[in-house]
């Protein structure tokens, strides 16, 4: 094959690879493909100018998994269309790294062993995956554990090693599939894979252990379906609906009331007496309600140039306010601006935008004998926070958010999906109220039980029980992290992966690996 058209075939499979792999995180997701996918990514290791496929590779993947943000951005925030899809593309050339540095730091180690890849590959990749959910406050979207939502055993096993030991599973059976394609060990490569079936199936056999007894109490999550919009007449009525829906559901019984991020909107605790007088109204009647709304940070006033605002879910009961919870990750551009002066237009892009403050705390919200760990929005894609609240002695997980920036797209399937792997991970029943979809009822196993598609309107109706127990992810999130890094250690020692090649003809080789 001629220089060019060996370019032009790793370009192909570049390409080809990357829209494989950004298929995996789309609404509906695949058993199958799952196992595949990454295959082109581990093939291109092999190939001169690795880290450049890589990159090419994770920008075409990225672009395909978050395209979704470019019309918001252009429909929410007023930018032109080509400047949405420039700041857009930027975004995935940054997230496009990771591949880069994936090839970059595995292709000396495919080449040069044909076991040790299974092993290595997979830790570098869970390390990337994890710096990702910390620099710049964090992305920890679409982890490659994901991918195996729909795996029978993958949730089961999440809650031994978390996600990002999911992850390891899955990159693991990529290369080892590739080993098989590529090298002809088809039987180490059938043996890892077997290995990998085997502890799904062991982790969703071992799963029946310790999970909540049947029983609990009853439960209301509300979807109102309302759209995003800033007209006064539109949000009096939309709120009159949400009021209207949680009148007729307090008149089935007691029971606790779960309102979505926003859905009260542009309504709040301290400054609306209307909101006040509706809530108390229900909490009074066995109905406590559950929803979001900004409050004062600390002893700073509403109002006080936004200086001291926290976004925040409360509980109000019969005797008041009775658990408040302050969301600790705040969405850069939205919640609050980094660079206002210079990008003045991002303030748009969140109803409730400004200079929000973090909370500090896990703030574990009381109900009927159980402790709500709370996570809004975007913050439940990061496991270790929530995690952290399991531990304090969260018995129940809640998730309030409003998706509608994103319309019909795969962007609130991708949110669920960590909705999903959080109550797994930790074996707690997980309740979500999004403002248009998707709401659902999520047991201790991450299984949807009851669901609301998106853009409908109504209220799903259970009942949940806690547990105290913890899972082996909950009490020990770090684990399976700590032994990628042992992994990749040992790997960047045995292959000298950071150190510079010898000759350009041991660059390229991809057929004397050795021993």
């Amino acid at each position: 094959m001629s220089k060019a058209r060996g370019m032009w075939a790793d370009l192909t499979i570049a390409v080809v690879g990357g829209l494989a792999w950004a298929a995996c995180f789309q609404a509906e997701p695949y058993s199958l493909l799952p196992w595949i996918a990454l295959t082109p990514l581990v093939a291109l290791m092999g190939r001169p100018r690795a880290a450049l496929w890589g990159a090419l590779w994770g920008l075409v993947a990225w672009l395909a998994m978050v395209h979704w943000i470019a019309p918001t951005i252009q429909t929410f925030g007023g930018l032109s269309p080509w400047l949405s899809w420039m700041l857009v593309v930027l975004l995935a050339v940054v997230l496009g790294f990771e591949g880069a540095l994936l090839a970059w730091l595995g292709a000396r180690c495919w080449r040069r062993s044909d076991l040790w890849p299974i092993f290595v590959l997979p830790s570098i990749w869970v390390l990337l995956e994890l710096v990702r959910g910390f620099f710049a406050n964090g992305f920890p979207w679409n982890l490659a554990a994901y991918a195996w939502i729909d795996v029978p055993g993958a949730l089961a096993l999440s809650s031994w090693i978390g996600a990002w030991g999911v992850s390891w599973c899955v990159v693991a059976a990529n290369v080892a599939l590739t080993l098989g394609a590529l090298r002809g060990h088809w039987k180490t490569s059938a043996a890892a894979v077997l290995s990998l079936g085997i502890l799904l199936i062991l982790a969703g056999r071992f799963a029946v252990l310790d999970m909540p007894r049947a029983g609990g109490r009853e439960v209301s999550v509300f979807q109102p379906g309302s759209e995003i919009t800033y007209d006064p007449g539109q949000l009096s009525q939309d709120y009159f609906d949400l009021i209207e829906m949680s009148e007729a559901e307090c008149g089935l019984g007691p029971r606790l009331l779960v309102w979505p991020e926003s859905a009260a909107f542009p309504h709040s605790w301290h400054g609306s007496p209307l909101l006040r007088r509706d809530v108390e109204r229900f909490a009074t009647r066995g109905c406590p309600v559950l929803f979001g709304s900004p409050v004062p940070a600390g002893e700073s006033e509403i109002g006080e140039s936004w200086g001291g605002v926290h976004n925040a879910a409360l509980i109000v009961g019969p005797d008041g306010v009775e658990g408040l919870y302050a969301k600790r990750r705040l969405v850069p551009f939205g919640e609050y601006v980094p660079f206002e002066t210079l990008l003045p237009f991002v303030g748009k892009l969140a109803r409730e935008s400004g200079r929000f403050v973090a909370g500090e705390e896990p703030g574990l919200l009381p109900w009927a004998g159980e402790r709500l760990g709370v996570a809004i929005c975007y913050e439940v894609v990061f496991a270790g926070a929530v995690a952290e609240q399991v531990r304090e002695g969260a018995t129940l997980l809640v998730t309030i958010t409003n998706d509608a920036w994103y319309g019909d797209t795969s962007a609130p399937w991708q949110h669920l999906r960590a909705v999903r792997f959080r109550a797994a991970e930790n074996r707690r029943p997980m309740l979500r109220a999004a403002l248009t979809g998707v709401s659902v009822l999520v047991d201790a196993r991450g299984r949807v039980t009851s669901e609301l598609d998106l853009d409908e309107s109504g209220v799903l109706r259970g009942r949940v029980r806690g547990t105290r127990e913890l899972s082996p992810y909950s009490r020990a999130p770090s684990a399976s992290l700590w032994v990628c890094f042992l992994v990749a250690a040992i790997g960047i020692g045995r292959f000298g992966i950071i150190r510079p090649r010898r000759s350009r003809r041991e660059g390229v080789s991809n057929t004397a690996p050795r021993r």
